[in-house]
Formats: C-alpha cells, sequence, structure tokens
C-alpha cells in the first residue's frame, strides 16, 4: 500500500468473485472464491518464515487429519452427499503458495471468514439449504448448517463476538445461532433488495445496504425495524463497512461516492448511538451506470480503500 506496486498477482482460470484475508494475525493466508472452488494461499513473498511455516501447517493439516479419519466421522453429520472435496492443489499451483483447492459443484460467490480464523462459510448460486456451507480449515471438513432456507440468499456473515452467523436475503437478514441451532431474530429494513450488511465491532449493531438508496442501522438490543434509514446517496448503495478500530463507517454507491460517518456505540445502553455524515469522497468515474464497487478500512490505519466501476482501486487517508 506504501508504494502501489503490485507484490504478486495469482491466475486462478476463473472468475474470482470475491477474496478475504484470514483475520488470524499468527497466519499469513487469504481465501478466494473462483469459479467453482475456493482456493486458501499463503503468499510466499509477503509474509516472513516463521509466519508461513504456522500458516501452511494450518492449512495442510486436515490431509493428514481426513485420511486418518475415513468416512466414519462423516457418517454422523449425514453429510456424505455433500458436493464438496478437499484437493491438493497442481504443483505450479503450490509453487506460487496455493496450498488447498476446495471443489464444488456450483459456482463460489462469496467467502466470509470466522474471527478466529478456522472457520469459512461459503456461498453458491445453489438452490436450497446446499447453498450455505460452513469449513474448517484446520481439519478438512465441510458441513451444512441449513436443511432448506427460505429465499435467495445474497450474502453471509459471521457475527464478530457471538456464535452467530448473519444470512441476507433479498429483503431480510436472519440471524441464526450455530450453537443452538435456532434462528434468533430476523432483521426487517423495509427495503426492496439488500445489497450488504456490516456488523459493528462490539456486535450490537447492525448497518445494511440497499440497492434502493438506503442505508439502514440497527440496535440489536432495541428492535428488528431500524434505529435509523438514511437516504443520502442518488443512486444504489453497493457496499456498507465499520471500521475496526475507529468510530467510522462507509458507504459507497453507483453515484460515484463514498459518503463516510461518524458513528459512536456508547456503552451505557440507555444511549443511543451518535450518527454524524462526515465527508463525501469524490474521484471514482461512473461507467455503464455503475460507480464505486466496493469499500473496506484498513484494520490499523484509518485509511479507507475503494474499488470503481472505472477499474481503479483508490486508497483515502
Amino acid at each position: 500500500l506504501i508504494t502501489g506496486r503490485c507484490a504478486q498477482v495469482w491466475n486462478l482460470r476463473d472468475t474470482v468473485h470475491r477474496v478475504a484475508w484470514c483475520p488470524n494475525a499468527e497466519v499469513c493466508v487469504f481465501a478466494a472464491a473462483a469459479g467453482s472452488r475456493v482456493v486458501l494461499v499463503t503468499p510466499p513473498e509477503l509474509c516472513d518464515d516463521q509466519k508461513q511455516l504456522v500458516s501452511e501447517e494450518m492449512v495442510r493439516a486436515g490431509f493428514g487429519t481426513a485420511a486418518a479419519a475415513g468416512n466414519a466421522d462423516d457418517a454422523d453429520d449425514d453429510d456424505d452427499s455433500l458436493p464438496v472435496s478437499w484437493d491438493m492443489p497442481t504443483s505450479a499451483e503450490q509453487a506460487t503458495g496455493i496450498r488447498v483447492s476446495i471443489a464444488m459443484h456450483r459456482t463460489a460467490k462469496s467467502v466470509a471468514w470466522h474471527r478466529r480464523g478456522d472457520y469459512l462459510a461459503t456461498l453458491t448460486s445453489e438452490e436450497g439449504g446446499s447453498a450455505v456451507l460452513i469449513h474448517q480449515v484446520s481439519k478438512h471438513k465441510s458441513q451444512r448448517p441449513f436443511r432448506r432456507l427460505k429465499g435467495a440468499v445474497q450474502h453471509v456473515k459471521f457475527h464478530p463476538t457471538r456464535p452467530w452467523l448473519l444470512v441476507t436475503t433479498q429483503r431480510y437478514v436472519r440471524i441464526y445461532n450455530l450453537m443452538q441451532q435456532a434462528l434468533v431474530k430476523t432483521l426487517q429494513p423495509g427495503v426492496k433488495w439488500i445489497s450488504s450488511v456490516d456488523v459493528h465491532p462490539q456486535g450490537d449493531n447492525v448497518i445494511l445496504g440497499s440497492y434502493d438508496k438506503k442505508l439502514s442501522w440497527f440496535d440489536l438490543d432495541l428492535s428488528v425495524k431500524p434505529y435509523r434509514s438514511i437516504r443520502y446517496h442518488t443512486q444504489a448503495i453497493r457496499q456498507v463497512q465499520f471500521s475496526r478500530r475507529f468510530p467510522l463507517f462507509a458507504t459507497a454507491s453507483d453515484d460515484g461516492t463514498i459518503q463516510m460517518y461518524h458513528g459512536t456505540v456508547y456503552q451505557d445502553l440507555n444511549q443511543n448511538p451518535l450518527i454524524v455524515p462526515l465527508k463525501i469522497l469524490r474521484g471514482h468515474e461512473i461507467r455503464n451506470s455503475l460507480g464505486v464497487l466496493d469499500c473496506v478500512f484498513h484494520p490499523i490505519q484509518p485509511w479507507l480503500l475503494s474499488s470503481g466501476a472505472d477499474g481503479t482501486i483508490r486508497l483515502w487517508t
């Protein structure tokens, strides 16, 4: 990021729908959803030898576990029918740092890490319960948390502090408790099509963007309806994102702008969150009615990275 130079390129021979770094700071691993597979990569040029060793050990450990366990354990889960296989990449791919390939029958649309870095949720283009799968990286095991799901799933995301999984359909966000295998609540934003969801690092507040230009803020302790709805963008909101370190959040839109907000969540439960619009960031050009497609905060610095339909990635400080 300091130089803006390209450090390494991976050719995954298919459309890359999503990439995500593992949140565990002790390892250097990222997952990429490309075509009908998800690959786990430990970039050899980008991390020191010790971290590289720990990272490879974590993602490869499952090859031994899976062989030793056989199919005996899987029978209990009733997941033998899952259309998933954990494969060793080709030697050419391994030379570039690709350590594991998870093959699925349908296109992998998104991938999301659990905060501890051992579990991974994937979403495929399949209909029904098999669309959402949870994978354990250290054991190379996959499971299907839902037998059936209402509506076509758009996104899945792990909660940052609780054993919850947020499953987003076109109009609702359903929050499931994975430990109790129960539905906790259903958020009802009252929008036509949800585009993106993010959870505040403290875990009690959720922001939600929609293609009908609305930003909705939910307080999970208060109601399943929005605490605040804001409509400052003139076109569809593509992405919403909380900063993990600062009281900031951002929205990216097809109107070519990113809107930055100050969002303070107080420890006192009687005090409502403070939401203040700060700045409109302009710089991306609109192409074919598409503007800013994605944005993400730097984990340590007060920086924001955005990607646009104009083919550029921009760093805002």
